[in-house]
């Protein structure tokens, strides 16, 4: 079948387009070129073209993106694995319900652990093949909140008796702290636990219908114990606070609920997000559990029910902050899968005005395009790499507090508080930007960026509110400011570092040239100097604050945090090859550009930026260097993509396949849809069709009436 084009008497078959360069003159046209390309053909071509045009190796950037090529070598054996498993098949995943995508989650896990035991996968690699699959499942809970627990802060009793089985998955745990009524606020959480000296149990109970457990991962269906966050009564009546309670919830032998708890799932999530996880609700009815049971490792009640306070309160953060410090991670590679998908299409998508070949310009070239997805490129890495290191600190942080030196626990938990706020902040707005940078077909679900960000979403809110925790950051930066006020010489950590520009002889407002660009020391210096003096104009105007502040100090003491990071990052790099150490420069540099770009607010209400060479606009130089560092990092951008290794049976987008052959691969998935397997259309005859037929009826009577 031919399709005319309206504008000549040619025709084209409809997997060809016509490519028509018009000249006008007084409304006629005067010529015009057609170019005839099988358009699904040209998206393997150009994709393979853009990796033709790649500067660096890509094996060494992808040992440099794993942190080291023994892991990279451990990536590949454990996907290698997993890609022979037909249980791992995604291509029914967007076709089911709840109850099949449960089952079916319960299923990859039972193979998850099978294939652990079987080739002795160490704990890594079984982190490393949890993250290739990228699925919702209930036993991830039990991974980064359950097992945490018991390391931290289980006695050595309770160590004894569950941790052969909290490491093997014989039970499997949630973590229960969020109440239908609260969640953030822990100090005002309802759910009590009292002591009991006559019989040395404590007596767990939800008093009221908000004081139901909400929104807790794995408890609906799927957890056999539980570590409960509850105020802890002692027999004198007395509120002790929050404390951690094991509590089993359902039997070992048939998996019913225990006597006294009654637990269920929440019901979907906004978007269809997390489908298979069982979020669930559990409220206690006077459940009695062994002395044993409390989390004691720090704080205690003795047999006769006498209170032992640890020696630090914050002992308890532990288990959140290990949360936090891993979130840092899952949202550079989560963003990894979405800005991949993002920028293979744009590159073979063809849209628009003619290039010098006659084609439609590929999506990518154009600015708006590229000045959208390359930071959030530059973000992804960044994001990969932080994450490790905020890994290593907290571990650091851990060794510390075992030995029972608490130094450094208000500020890593500062600085985890601010960089959970920013990156799952930023991983947001930027897998939507990337989903809206696929166009129309963006919307699908076989593009696979929707589902990513519907399981992302609660991010912002889990572990900590954002905007809660934002007051925490700031809480934070103006006790050191406070304390540095009184003594300049004292010593700063390295969450607040920035805060040495205000002290002794480095006091005074710098006026920074706006042709800075290029040298990215320079550019941190500018972000450590605006939120230096943003908390000291907050310190100074704490008795009138605007209603915004916590947000935008928050944001700026951390992004100064993350600028030093990435400085010391930049000048590592000096370890690879001159190639692939400027390609990563420019990665890191876009990233320092781009966030001065958004801090241009404070850059200039507080003096700490001079107009440049065009006086009219003083953020032109700018935004001039981010265009020249996204144009030499556009020929890398499907190189550096490639170099998260995500497999397309992973990836699992039909956008994002790696060779290119997109419409393809949208058309294939189109066919497994279900209304397609048959002839009839449900609901015709009971709906469809008496509509139909009414209508004509109504239609004949009015026009008899004509």
């Amino acid at each position: 079948m031919l399709w005319r084009d309206p504008t000549t008497s040619s025709h084209c078959r409809p997997e060809y387009t016509c490519n028509v360069v018009l000249s006008l003159r007084v409304g006629v046209i005067s010529a015009f070129a057609i170019t005839m390309v099988d358009l699904n053909a040209q998206t393997a071509i150009d994709l393979k073209e853009a990796r033709d045009k790649v500067t660096f190796d890509l094996q060494t950037i992808r040992y440099y993106l794993f942190a080291g090529r023994s892991n990279w070598e451990s990536f590949e054996q454990v996907e290698g694995v997993l890609r022979k498993e037909t249980v791992f098949d995604k291509s029914s995943r967007d076709f089911i319900g709840r109850v099949e995508a449960y089952k079916r989650a319960l299923a990859i896990t039972k193979r998850l652990m099978e294939l652990r035991r079987l080739h002795g996968w160490t704990s890594e690699q079984t982190a490393q093949a949890m993250s290739i699959l990228s699925e919702s499942l209930p036993v991830y809970l039990h991974d980064i909140a359950f097992e945490p627990v018991f390391i931290g802060q289980g006695s050595v009793d309770l160590m004894d008796e569950y941790w052969e089985l909290v490491r093997n998955k014989g039970i499997h745990g949630c973590y229960l702290q969020t109440e239908l009524g609260h969640g953030t606020n822990v100090a005002r959480l309802e759910t009590t636990a009292t002591y009991l000296p006559d019989t040395k149990e404590f007596e767990l109970h939800s008093p009221t219908l908000t004081s139901t457990k909400w929104w807790i991962g794995a408890l609906g269906k799927t957890a056999t114990h539980g570590v409960v966050q509850a105020k802890l009564i002692l027999p004198d009546g007395k509120d002790m606070g929050p404390h951690l309670f094991l509590v089993q919830l359902r039997s070992l032998e048939d998996h019913s609920l225990y006597p006294g708890i009654t637990a269920g799932d929440i019901g979907p999530k906004a978007g269809g997000g997390s489908a298979a996880l069982d979020n669930g609700f559990a409220r206690f009815n006077h459940v009695r559990i062994p002395r044993r049971n409390m989390f004691s490792k720090f704080a205690m009640v003795t047999e006769d029910g006498q209170y032992i306070k640890p020696q630090n309160p914050k002992h308890s953060f532990g288990g959140m902050m290990y949360i936090r410090a891993s979130m840092v991670t899952a949202a550079g590679w989560t963003l990894a899968r979405g800005i991949t998908i993002a920028i293979r299409y744009t590159t073979v998508r063809r849209q628009g005005e003619p290039d010098h070949l006659g084609l439609e310009r590929q999506v990518i070239r154009y600015p708006s395009t590229y000045y959208r997805l390359l930071p959030i490129l530059s973000r992804s890495y960044l994001f990969i790499g932080l994450g490790r290191q905020t890994t290593k600190s907290f571990s650091t942080l851990r060794e510390h507090i075992e030995q029972g030196d608490l130094t450094y626990l208000a500020e890593i938990h500062a600085m985890l508080c601010g960089l959970k706020v920013l990156v799952s902040t930023e991983t947001i707005k930027d897998l939507e930007k990337a989903r809206r940078a696929l166009g129309g077909h963006g919307y699908s679900a076989f593009a696979g960026i929707g589902r990513i960000y519907a399981d992302y979403l609660p991010a912002a809110t889990y572990e900590g509110d954002n905007f809660v925790l934002d007051g925490q950051v700031v809480r934070a930066a103006l006790k050191s400011y406070k304390l540095l006020y009184a003594n300049p010489d004292r010593p700063l950590g390295s969450h607040a570092n920035y805060l040495r520009l205000l002290s002794g002889s480095q006091v005074g407002r710098p006026v920074i040239k706006s042709t800075i660009w290029q040298d990215y020391l320079a550019i941190v210096n500018l972000l450590e100097w605006r939120a230096a003096l943003a908390v000291q104009s907050t310190a100074r105007n704490l008795d009138y604050p605007d209603a915004g502040i916590n947000h935008r100090l928050a944001k700026a003491i951390t992004e100064a945090f993350v600028a030093a990071q990435v400085g010391d990052m930049i000048s590592n790099l000096n370890q690879l090859p001159h190639n692939e150490a400027n390609a990563l420069k420019d990665l890191y540099l876009l990233y320092l550009l781009t966030t001065s770009e958004e801090a241009l607010t404070d850059l200039f209400t507080f003096g700490l930026l001079e107009a440049g060479h065009d006086e009219m606009d003083p953020t032109r130089d700018l935004r001039v260097a981010i265009d020249a560092v996204c144009l030499r990092i556009l020929p890398n951008a499907v190189g550096f993509t490639d170099a998260f290794s995500f497999p397309d049976w992973a990836l699992d987008s039909a956008l994002g396949v790696s060779d290119g052959r997109v419409y393809e691969a949208l058309w294939k998935r189109a066919q497994l849809e279900p209304l397609n397997q048959t002839t009839t259309i449900p609901g015709y005859e009971e709906s469809l069709k008496p509509m139909l037929e009414e209508g004509r009826r109504i239609a004949s009577a009015i026009k008899s009436r004509l």
